[in-house]
């Protein structure tokens, strides 16, 4: 349960961007004479904390992928030669869990490098270019093509060109991606939404309330929180001593999450690429069934006797505040039974969502707070004793309920791993389908029709046995349109959980986002907006752009936004990545406010710099409302994973062109 929460809240905590334009890469070029006619040029790029450069050798697929880097020398036969390819670092390959596949990247820095012969012994200049995108955790930036005129003799030279190469017609093209949006200047920036570790903490937190309930930790607490408050020397003794006996045990679980600093010191990615890893998802796979089948009470995963023994030995003969944390420690070792199951998921969880040694601890820290928590409170009232309900059948019921959860998580595992290797055996459908199956054994359990070993005599059935098994029906009922090709397949609850929508049994039409009627030309879009007398949306999108799918598949589908996008907007979707030639009248050079050229080429060159000329932003997705008029309907939105707010901003939008009222 924590790894399927960490998973959706890793979702949620996707931030917002600023409405700014971004710069995290710098480039530099210079040249190396090997020898009497040989160069070696080097282009060295510089990248921001947390941005990533991708390889020239990404893998070729029809797959949403992150854009390849790819250099472009002016080479001649009369001029200079290559020497082979340009060559790369070995740089980062692993598993990217947004681009779910394996990726090739380089951070901090990396430096490219391409040997050359001179035919023309007289040459002093040598002109090349690069085509690159860079993503960080969260988005990927337009591609852009940086041009270098490289000297061979060391000599300084202009390597930008200036507005003397502007044409009358290049500046009447750039001029012309100018709409003059009203209200622009007006814009409040938008906030990046901060969020804190105290989710994970919750998060971790009730894990351990999870693991309060089964047979292992249960019943230890009268009987631990007894032996202190009643056993020998003074009343504030006993309650310091419980008190000091749960801050033990959550330190326990604390440090548990220390190694994993080290590992992440060593190197911060070691903990995504361990993750991510097939042989470790089967592995996973494996010790998840192992964890159900211990829960379902076939057998007990347990510690060595001789630890706990030796524990409780040196708790009784230490004596003081040793004596406690032995204690303390002894009781994370007999409980491991129960608790081992759900700490492995909470690990899974941690390092599958992205997350980092500090995510852990968080995680870790909530978990022992919600064990530790009753030894001291009920230290502090024991009168609250005789509340506790009784331990009964009902522990082992939880503890089988674990189970079912434990069975469905590891389906999960062996999902990344299908996914990673490109298999195809666990395909969207089959996916739910096993979860189906699961479901339909998890409330057959509950409503008695299923035994394990460990189950006593059914008397009756318990009202809270029957309200599990209803909400379990009821969320198997909720899986099954999963199983379809329908717009009711998308199962938005769980987005991200199973499968993506297009690794499916059936063939998916690529016809615009969700089928939607979309504009990929902003004039025609505008035209269309003026006959219909509808406000336009503008979708700065990509074709190499995760978290624009996910806006697509995870609110987009859902029914009132579909309907809105569908019926009430012209909605117009510009992708900055797309690499088609524009035709030869319509290329031109754009001089930029740094007085450097940018020449646009292709399609995807054109509507990024249209996004960065008129609104001062060069992330993906990013949303804008407007009119046929360019007057602005509202702020300006970019991933917005909240279907709440995203409809609420399509409403203001639509009710702000209806009643003609505009930002100024």
């Amino acid at each position: 349960m924590n790894y399927f929460l960490l998973l959706i809240t890793t979702f949620l905590l996707a931030n917002p961007i600023f409405a700014q334009t971004l710069d995290p890469i710098q480039w530099e070029a210079s040249a190396e004479k090997e020898s009497e006619n040989n160069y070696i040029i080097y282009v060295k790029a510089t990248l921001d904390k947390g941005w990533h450069l991708y390889s020239q050798n990404e893998s070729d697929t029809d797959e949403i992928t992150p854009t390849p880097t790819a250099f472009t020398f002016n080479a001649t036969k009369e001029t200079y030669s290559l020497l082979g390819e340009t060559f790369e670092p070995k740089g980062i390959e692993k598993y990217d869990n947004i681009f779910e596949m394996n990726v090739k990247y380089f951070e901090n820095e990396v430096t490219f490098s391409q040997k050359i012969q001179l035919i023309d012994t007289t040459l002093k200049v040598v002109k090349a270019e690069v085509f690159f995108s860079v993503c960080d955790d969260e988005k990927c930036l337009a591609p852009e093509v940086v041009e270098f005129t490289i000297s061979l003799t060391g000599e300084a030279i202009e390597t930008n060109e200036n507005v003397s190469n502007i044409s009358a017609d290049d500046s009447a093209k750039s001029e012309a991606l100018h709409i003059d949006v009203k209200g622009w200047d007006k814009f409040p920036k938008e906030e990046i939404n901060d969020k804190s570790y105290l989710t994970i903490f919750v998060l971790g937190f009730l894990g351990g309330l999870l693991a309060l309930l089964t047979p292992c930790v249960f019943p230890m607490i009268p009987l631990t929180v007894s032996f202190f408050t009643k056993g020998g020397g003074s009343r504030n003794k006993g309650t310091f001593n419980a008190i000091l006996y749960g801050f033990f045990i959550f330190l326990i679980y604390l440090l548990l999450s220390l190694p994993f600093h080290l590992l992440d010191s060593l190197d911060p990615e070691i903990l995504n690429t361990i993750s991510t890893n097939v042989t470790l998802n089967i592995l996973f796979f494996i010790i998840f069934i192992v964890f159900a089948i211990s829960f379902f009470g076939y057998f007990e995963i347990t510690l060595p006797a001789s630890w706990s023994t030796s524990l409780d030995s040196k708790a009784n003969s230490v004596g003081g505040v040793v004596g406690v944390f032995f204690m303390a420690l002894t009781l994370a070792l007999v409980s491991f039974s129960c608790t081992g199951p759900i700490l492995g998921s909470l690990l899974g969880g941690s390092l599958s969502s992205d997350g980092s040694a500090i995510q852990l601890s968080f995680g870790m820290g909530g978990f022992g707070l919600a064990l530790a928590l009753p030894f001291a409170l009920f230290a502090l009232f024991p009168n609250w004793l005789n509340s506790l309900p009784k331990s009964g059948g009902w522990l082992t019921t939880v503890k089988v309920v674990l189970g079912f959860i434990e069975l469905a998580l590891a389906f999960k595992f062996l999902s990344n791993a299908d996914l990673v290797a490109h298999w195809g055996i666990l395909k969207r459908e089959l996916f739910i389908a096993i979860w189906i199956i699961i479901g339909v054994a998890m409330a057959l359990y509950l409503f008695g029709k299923i035994r394990f070993p460990h189950d006593g005599p059914l008397q009756k059935l318990s009202a809270g046995r029957k309200t599990l098994g209803v909400v379990t029906l009821a969320f198997v009922i909720y899986l099954l349109p999963g199983l379809t090709n329908t717009k009711y397949a998308n199962l938005k609850l769980l987005s991200g959980f199973p499968p993506p929508l297009f690794y499916s049994i059936y063939e998916k039409e690529a016809h615009g986002p969700l089928g939607l009627n979309a504009y990929t030309d902003f004039e025609e879009g505008v035209k269309a907006a003026q006959l219909q007398n509808k406000p336009i949306m503008i979708d700065f999108t990509g074709w190499a752009c995760v978290n624009c799918r996910k806006m697509e598949e995870q609110v987009w589908s859902y029914p009132e936004i579909m309907d809105i996008l569908k019926t009430k907007y012209i909605l117009i979707s510009l992708y900055v990545d797309d690499r088609k030639k524009l035709p030869e009248n319509e290329q031109f050079k754009f001089l930029k406010p740094n007085g450097s050229v940018k020449n646009i080429k292709t399609i995807g060159d054109k509507w990024a710099t249209f996004q960065t000329v008129n609104f001062e932003n060069n992330s993906q997705p990013f949303y804008v409302l407007i009119d046929a008029n360019m007057n602005l309907l509202n702020t300006t939105t970019a991933y917005t994973p909240d279907t709440t707010a995203y409809l609420e901003w399509l409403k203001t939008g639509l009710e702000n062109f209806e009643n003609q009222i505009f930002i100024k």
